[in-house]
């Protein structure tokens, strides 16, 4: 009997598990067709090359070398990178208050107002950057408003169409990813360990450096990482308000397969691109553990 017991649960597992995978295989088809698929072609692509308008498939590493060895495509991924660092500093400089002011101190309607603050950036991504390119342009909103005060007497060319103009169109387009994570982050921290600091002598900053943002930090590492990671590859932004010392390595990667018509260093540059922006996330990660292990120490 206890046979027949033990075979019958081991099934009822069995179809458990059946079912499971069952719920959940069409969204991991639909993942790998639309991620794993496409990644999986363009690397094959990043080891073929190209001649004239024919795609050569013999299997070399001419693209990686070409790439490596061209001084001007790494400095502008040295460049995408820092912009992106950048923006994302800024992005969670500006988030972080905003969205402990809404965790710790607003008591009702805390989804209302998270739905107003994101409101404005359901519009069209480049409606907002074209925006920005009004604020930031020649005959701009600053530069008029700066001339109106008596403050300058010529507009200022430094505004627009420089790495400055990406990263605080980049870190406004992207400001709403980082503040939902942050806000769940300290959304969950008990509030009775903020009042057990102050109850021994801890002051708002104390309080603030050595209980909220060690315990806010998985918050302000997924935010990071949510706009780090795409706008490393950010094209759009660059062309729109960049200009040549703004462009960034989408702009390359967008040129390779559109105007150049030479696919496989596309691809090449761009798998180069993903190794980067992983190894950076990879390395913030490690850090990360390492400092909550030694803060669980």
């Amino acid at each position: 009997m206890s046979h027949e017991t033990g075979f019958s649960f081991s099934l009822l597992q069995r179809s458990d598990a059946a079912r499971g995978y069952a719920l959940v295989s069409p969204a991991l088809l639909v993942a790998a067709g639309t991620l794993l698929l496409p990644l999986c072609i363009l690397l094959i692509y990043s080891f073929w090359t190209q001649n004239d308008l024919t795609v050569e498939h013999t299997w070399v590493l001419d693209n990686y070398r070409s790439f490596l060895a061209n001084t001007t495509y790494l400095a502008i991924l040295g460049k995408s990178v820092l912009v992106s660092l950048a923006a994302t500093l800024l992005v969670l400089i500006f988030s972080y208050p905003v969205a402990a002011f809404i965790a710790l101190r607003v008591k009702k309607h805390k989804a209302l107002l998270l739905l107003i603050i994101t409101i404005p950036f359901w519009t069209s991504y480049l409606l907002r950057v074209f925006a920005w390119k009004i604020i930031l342009g020649y005959n701009g909103v600053i530069n008029s408003g700066l001339i109106w005060l008596g403050i300058i007497d010529q507009p200022l060319e430094i505004l627009l169409y420089n790495p400055y103009a990406v990263v605080i169109t980049l870190a406004h387009a992207w400001a709403p990813f980082a503040l939902l994570p942050i806000f769940i982050s300290l959304e969950k921290i008990d509030r009775s360990l903020l009042e057990a600091a102050r109850d021994l002598g801890d002051g708002a900053w104390h309080s603030f450096w050595r209980v909220l943002l060690p315990l806010s930090r998985p918050g302000l590492i997924a935010a990071g990482m949510l706009v780090f990671i795409p706008t490393v590859g950010d094209y759009v932004t660059p062309q729109l308000v960049g200009g040549t010392s703004g462009m960034m390595i989408g702009n390359v990667v967008q040129s390779m397969f559109g105007r150049t018509n030479n696919w496989p260093m596309g691809a090449a540059i761009s798998i180069v691109t993903m190794v980067v922006v992983t190894l950076i996330a990879c390395l913030v990660l490690w850090r990360a553990a390492g400092k909550s292990r030694e803060t669980r120490k």
